[in-house]
């Protein structure tokens, strides 16, 4: 395995980076849980998309799905998280780490009673930031509405 071809093509390199401070404003407020877009598939030029969710106690989370186009990890940051490998739940705890591959069934959800945050990472990046605010609306859409949301955004459940 080789290093990518180089897309930067500079001497000197370039002062361009992007900094977010720990205590900014979430992006998106959202029935006891705040989404941060860190990096959104705009700002990565299409690389990745990472995004830090701080679920209150009652966030439920979405059930058994996959995506066609890209993966999905998770890094829980704190509290406790259950996320489903396509095989089993585990209780993911701080530090802990799921890799989700092109295809593979996954879910999770915050049953612990208690917040939890945790990272998220899709590569190659997707317009993510439409989902989260759209998967608000989900329930003033008809059956045929919901069913267009979910392609559009690559979530096929199971």
């Amino acid at each position: 395995m080789s290093y990518p071809d180089p897309r930067y093509f500079g001497d000197t390199g370039e002062i361009n980076a992007t900094f977010r401070p720990a205590t900014a404003d979430p992006d998106l407020v959202s029935r006891g849980t705040t989404y941060h877009y860190l990096s959104t598939t705009v700002s990565t030029g299409g690389e990745y998309g990472l995004y830090r969710v701080d679920m209150g106690p009652d966030f439920g989370g979405p059930s058994t799905h996959f995506h066609k186009s890209m993966s999905e990890s998770f890094f829980i940051l704190s509290g406790t998280m259950r996320l489903f490998d396509g095989r089993r739940w585990i209780d993911a705890t701080a530090g802990d780490y799921l890799y989700v591959p092109v295809g593979g069934l996954h879910a999770f959800r915050n049953e612990s009673g208690e917040p939890a945050s945790m990272l998220m990472l899709f590569a190659p990046g997707a317009p993510r930031e439409d989902y989260f605010e759209g998967v608000t609306e989900l329930a003033g859409l008809s059956d045929e509405e919901r069913a267009e949301f979910f392609v559009r955004h690559d979530s096929f459940f199971v």
